[in-house]
C-alpha cells in the first residue's frame, strides 16, 4: 500500500483547486497554505471567527481530527510512525492519555461512535479505519474502508460521514463503517474539492477545506454549502511560519467552537455567528 509522507501531501498542490477557487494562492515552500481573504461567496453568507480565547496546543501535533465530548478533547494526529489518538484537557491542552497507531499507518480524522463507548479513526491511504475503546484508548479492531480517509463525524441521524479529499461526503453505517451513499458538495453550483476535517453539528457538517483558511458548512441532504467561514489570520504570521494548514474544528456549545491546525502552537475558542440566528 502506497503511503506518502506528510510533506508530500502538503506539497502536491491541486491545479483543480486553483481553477475552482481563484482566491487561493500557491502553497509556500515549507508546505503551509498562503491564502488571500475570501471576499466573494455569491449569495452564501461569509463570516469570520470571533476569538474568545487562545488556548495551548501541542506544536508537534499534526492535527487530523478534533472532537470535544463530555469535557474531553479527542485529537487524532498524522504522519507515518508518529500517528496518535490522544485525550486532552480542552482548557489547558494537557495530555491525559494517548495511544500510537500501528507504525505504518498515517492517522486521519476521528469521531466518537453512536453508542458513545468507542472512537472511530480513519487512516489516509491504508484502506482501514480503527475502532478504539473510548475509556482506555485501546484498539478494538480494524475495518476496511474503500478510498482515502480524511475527515469523519457523526450525524444526528446516527450515520457517520467521511471526507476523502474529493468534493464528496460519504455516508457510513455506524457499526462497521459500511458505505451507504454519498453526495457531491457544491458552493453556488461549483464543486468544493479537498474537503478535510469534519465536525457534525445538528443537521449540518462543517468541513475544513485543505490548504486554505476556509471552513464551509454543508447541508448533507443536498451537499449545498450554505455558510463560509474565513479564518484568515487566526494564527499570526510569525507563528504560522513553522506551522502547517488550518485543520481541526470541535463544537463546544451553541455557536462556540475550538479551531486549530497542523503543528499549530495555539488553539482558539471562537464564536461562529450564523446570520439570522
Amino acid at each position: 500500500m502506497l503511503v506518502r509522507s506528510a510533506r508530500a501531501r502538503s506539497a502536491s498542490f491541486s491545479r483543480r483547486t486553483m481553477l475552482l477557487f481563484p482566491f487561493a494562492l500557491a502553497v509556500t515552500g515549507c508546505g503551509t497554505a498562503a491564502t488571500a481573504p475570501v471576499t466573494d461567496t455569491g449569495d452564501v453568507p461569509l463570516i469570520r471567527p470571533q476569538v474568545l480565547a487562545e488556548l495551548p496546543h501541542d506544536a508537534t501535533a499534526f492535527t487530523q481530527g478534533l472532537e470535544l465530548r463530555d469535557g474531553v478533547l479527542y485529537e487524532g494526529t498524522g504522519q507515518v510512525g508518529r500517528s496518535r489518538i490522544r485525550a486532552l484537557d480542552p482548557t489547558t491542552g494537557a495530555l491525559r492519555a494517548e495511544s500510537p497507531l500501528p507504525p505504518s499507518y498515517f492517522g486521519e480524522g476521528l469521531t466518537v461512535s453512536a453508542a458513545g463507548d468507542a472512537i472511530w479513526q480513519l487512516t489516509w491511504t491504508d484502506g482501514v479505519a480503527l475502532e478504539w475503546d473510548r475509556a482506555s484508548l485501546s484498539l478494538r479492531r480494524e475495518v476496511p474502508v474503500d478510498g482515502e480517509g480524511w475527515g469523519l463525524c457523526l450525524l444526528g441521524d446516527g450515520r457517520i460521514t467521511r471526507s476523502d479529499g474529493t468534493d464528496r461526503l460519504r455516508f457510513h453505517e455506524p457499526r462497521d463503517l459500511r458505505e451507504t451513499g454519498s453526495v457531491p458538495v457544491t458552493l453556488n453550483g461549483t464543486p468544493v474539492p479537498e474537503l478535510n476535517e469534519l465536525e457534525c453539528v445538528g443537521d449540518r457538517v462543517w468541513a475544513n477545506v485543505w490548504r486554505t483558511d476556509r471552513i464551509v458548512r454543508i447541508d448533507p441532504a443536498t451537499g449545498v454549502v450554505d455558510l463560509v467561514v474565513d479564518a484568515t489570520g487566526l494564527l499570526d504570521d510569525e507563528r504560522r511560519r513553522d506551522a502547517d494548514v488550518l485543520n481541526g474544528i470541535a463544537h463546544v456549545a451553541g455557536d462556540e467552537y475550538l479551531l486549530t491546525g497542523k503543528l499549530w502552537p495555539a488553539m482558539f475558542r471562537v464564536r461562529l455567528p450564523v446570520p439570522g440566528t
